[in-house]
């Protein structure tokens, strides 16, 4: 028995910066030379010459979606001027996938911007919204035949980082934290240090989101969406009043934005309690991931349920999985994460597909210790060496989810 549609979308996600190597132009490359705490991102998976092989990996294992980026330092390297030959290189990547009969979902801005456009202030500047908008017109012309495109991954998390680059700046944190990583000694301290984000941080990547999905619409066929990191956040029923304000701020704000998208693309990896201080950092716990996040693989349906309630969109997992060196462990938890969707599915959520993170180990935003993928790669050789999990999940795909615990067999 199976809860998920026939055409259900089964895939992995990527991230430019993160596995391609020598994003030179961006200010992601920029950042790593200069921020204390951060590992360079140098070759990375060398995916920019090897994405042939991961897409047949991908295809091989059974699944049928995959989540790529088109980095946007590499299309715009200055203010201007797009190069024909990025351009050439990421239709190749879209019809590696077509030829494997894999569905591309690509996603225009994963966090790594231009560095001219970073120096210019980025998603503060008053030109953003255009210097998006340039770009995205000029990659539309390579989109022909790509059913779903994702604008801007997780601008709530954009958000963070743009406040923790503050932070370093000013004096307020001395070493780099990825928000995409919990800390160690300083988690509490920056935790505390950094505000919640206001709607100053959220306007511009909202306006940058609805401009880019009119000019997708209006010169492709694609389905258009941004995605989200959704929290699943709770709290007890005294702090209900801080736990709606705390939502707003990280993510109903950027959901709200949602409405009229073709979908909204749901990102969760953990839970995360409030309380009347706010957000509550993951106590220290024998079973936390390598991130130290909560291992809550409920957390999927909880994020999906508040996604498509505040939203009113179709719901695309663009990104969902755990840190961990354990293979097991990764599909215990995946799999107890699709008993949940599951549910949420039977209970009428429009779900559109599940994009497993990571296709590859790669590097996680400053750090390369936490490995989320599916496939293992050698940083000397880049030899690919895809893990258990990879065949698990294709044999998922390939049984639509009939093989997936029901919800009333998962213990949390």
């Amino acid at each position: 028995m199976t809860y998920f549609p026939e055409d259900f979308l089964w895939g992995a996600s990527t991230a430019a910066h993160q596995i391609e190597g020598n994003n030179l132009n961006s200010d992601w490359w920029a950042r790593e030379s200069v921020m204390p705490g951060m590992e360079l991102s140098g070759d990375a998976d060398d995916s920019y010459h090897r994405y042939a092989e991961d897409i047949a990996l991908l295809a091989g294992a059974g699944l049928n979606a995959y989540r790529f980026g088109i980095e946007w330092a590499r299309i715009e390297p200055r203010q201007g001027h797009f190069s024909r030959a990025e351009l050439a290189h990421y239709r190749r990547m879209i019809d590696a996938c077509l030829a494997e009969r894999v569905t591309p979902v690509v996603t225009l801005n994963h966090f790594s911007l231009p560095l001219w456009f970073a120096t210019e202030g980025g998603w503060s500047s008053p030109h953003a919204v255009e210097r998006f908008a340039a770009y995205v017109e000029k990659v539309t012309d390579i989109l022909d035949g790509v059913e779903w495109v994702v604008t801007i991954n997780e601008p709530n998390m954009m958000a963070m980082i743009t406040m923790m680059t503050e932070a370093m700046r000013s004096g307020q944190a001395s070493e780099w934290q990825s928000p995409t990583v919990e800390g160690e000694s300083d988690r509490n301290r920056i935790a505390a240090a950094l505000p919640v984000p206001t709607v100053e941080y959220a306007r511009p990547m909202i306006a940058a989101h609805h401009a880019a999905r009119d000019i997708v619409r209006a010169r492709t066929g694609a389905k258009v969406g941004w995605s989200i990191a959704n929290g699943a956040f709770y709290a007890d029923p005294e702090h209900a009043e801080k736990l709606a304000e705390v939502r707003y701020a990280y993510e109903d704000i950027y959901l709200e934005a949602s409405h009229g998208d073709d979908f909204v693309g749901v990102q969760s990896y953990s839970t995360q309690r409030v309380d009347d201080n706010g957000l509550v950092p993951h106590p220290e716990h024998p079973d936390n991931t390598m991130v130290g996040t909560a291992y809550r693989p409920d957390s999927l349906a909880v994020a999906v349920r508040h996604a498509a309630a505040v939203a009113g969109a179709p719901v695309l997992i663009t990104e969902n999985g755990i840190a961990t060196s354990d293979d097991d462990r990764r599909i215990a938890f995946t799999s107890e994460a699709l008993a949940h969707l599951g549910g949420a599915i039977e209970d009428g959520v429009d779900v559109r597909g599940y994009l497993h993170w990571s296709l590859l180990d790669n590097y996680e935003w400053g750090h390369w210790g936490p490995t989320f993928g599916l496939i293992a790669v050698d940083r000397e050789t880049f030899v690919r060496a895809p893990k258990p999990s990879l065949a698990w999940l294709g044999d998922v795909a390939q049984s639509n989810g009939a093989g997936t615990l029901r919800t009333d067999e998962v213990q949390i």
